[in-house]
């Protein structure tokens, strides 16, 4: 089989990893417009992982604990006015796990994903091959395979498949099958803590205008932070206008006890959220995973985790798929059908909770709170939830 990735992010990597590791028989052809000499070690943007993420990144020998803040302990809340605070703790001692995922910047994920596919291509040069600083301008399904124009003269080559992992964020990308615009703005960066009482701790806060969430980071040499998510209403949004200071205390009246005193913040960068998903991952023999087949709001922080499994079950598809025999236009369409109780509960979740904070009905915050609480104690229904949180559905 001759396969083509496009798109050398976390998941494109992780899926030309795993086709590397687990197709001996498949040339694998990855795409990127990103030059190869480019650093991307040092980007700072945020990751959540959970734990059945982790663990894939251990097994394709890509995780590096120690540029990684562990969650052991996640924490959910409803902010006044409610008159139903109602909160959820979950810990991975209850679960007897070390944790229930990590946090840690974009490149220290992507760095060594990359790394661990050059020493691989190295290693195999007649059949892995690195396509960076080149783009992909058009994909064409005919029957039998696929075509790509690649690269400045839009050299046409033809593969038994691609599967598109170039996603980007919802306000850059062509509208697909399913698409809202939610009209709000999530403000990202960090923030500093004057205690390391947040170690180990991801805080999800429901705030009348939207959720607002602290990840925890690992410390630098100035001590305890956190990453911050902090989602507003466009047509409320004056972020922008505050200072720094005032910021900061906006921020505090908002977080729970739990969070303990904020010292400072990084500067801020906002991105417009919405709902952009097709309906199936495939196209003929062209197949979407990640934020190219489904960008979701922040409020769950799952949209990467949901693009890593999609690797992993087209990747052991194929080779289920090598073994067995069967054709690959079935495959294809089994991995269609098999990613929905996944991807869609995912996504009508999210979606619903976005689309919530835009509604002011009375009563709703009070609401959300009682069900919070009954949550805390339906111990059930609360070891479902964290383990499709941590392993996915």
């Amino acid at each position: 089989m001759n396969l083509a990735v496009i798109g050398a992010g976390p998941a494109g990597l992780a899926l030309a990893l795993l086709a590397a590791e687990r197709l001996p028989q498949a040339q694998v052809h990855l795409f990127d417009t990103r030059p190869l000499d480019r650093d991307i070690s040092g980007d700072a943007r945020t990751l959540a992982l959970n734990l059945g993420s982790i663990r894939l990144l251990q097994r394709l020998s890509a995780w590096r604990p120690q540029a990684a803040q562990a969650i052991q302990t996640v924490h959910i809340s409803q902010a006044p006015p409610s008159p139903v605070a109602g909160e959820v703790w979950m810990r991975a001692a209850d679960h007897r796990l070390p944790q229930l995922g990590a946090v840690l910047p974009y490149g220290a994920l992507v760095a060594p994903l990359q790394q661990r596919w050059l020493d691989l291509a190295a290693a195999q040069p007649a059949r892995l091959f690195t396509r960076f600083g080149m783009a992909v301008h058009a994909i064409r399904s005919e029957p039998g395979g696929v075509e790509l124009d690649s690269g400045e003269a839009h050299l046409a080559e033809r593969f038994d498949l691609a599967v598109v992992a170039e996603g980007g964020v919802f306000a850059e990308q062509d509208r697909k099958a399913i698409q809202s615009d939610y009209h709000q703005n999530a403000w990202v960066g960090s923030v500093r803590l004057a205690a390391p009482g947040l170690r180990g701790l991801a805080i999800e806060r429901f705030t009348r205008n939207g959720p607002l969430a602290l990840l925890p980071l690992p410390d630098d040499a100035q001590g305890p932070r956190a990453a911050l998510v902090w989602c507003l209403p466009q047509a409320e949004d004056d972020i922008a206008t505050l200072t720094d200071a005032q910021r900061l205390v906006v921020i505090q009246q908002q977080l729970p006890a739990v969070a303990g005193r904020l010292t400072g913040i990084s500067a801020l960068k906002c991105f417009p959220l919405g709902l952009n998903a097709e309906t199936r991952l495939l196209q003929g023999r062209a197949l979407r995973i990640g934020n190219a087949a489904q960008t979701l709001h922040p409020v769950a922080g799952q949209g990467l985790n949901l693009g890593l499994r999609d690797a992993q079950a087209l990747v052991d598809a194929l080779r289920d798929a090598a073994e067995t025999g069967l054709g690959l236009d079935a495959v294809l369409a089994r991995v269609d059908w098999q990613r929905a109780p996944d991807r869609w509960p995912m996504i009508a979740a999210t979606d619903f909770l976005a689309r919530s904070f835009a509604w002011r009905l009375p009563g709703l915050p009070a609401l959300r709170g009682l069900a919070l609480a009954g949550l805390e104690f339906a111990t059930p229904l609360k070891t479902a939830l964290a383990r499709r949180m941590m392993f996915g559905g």
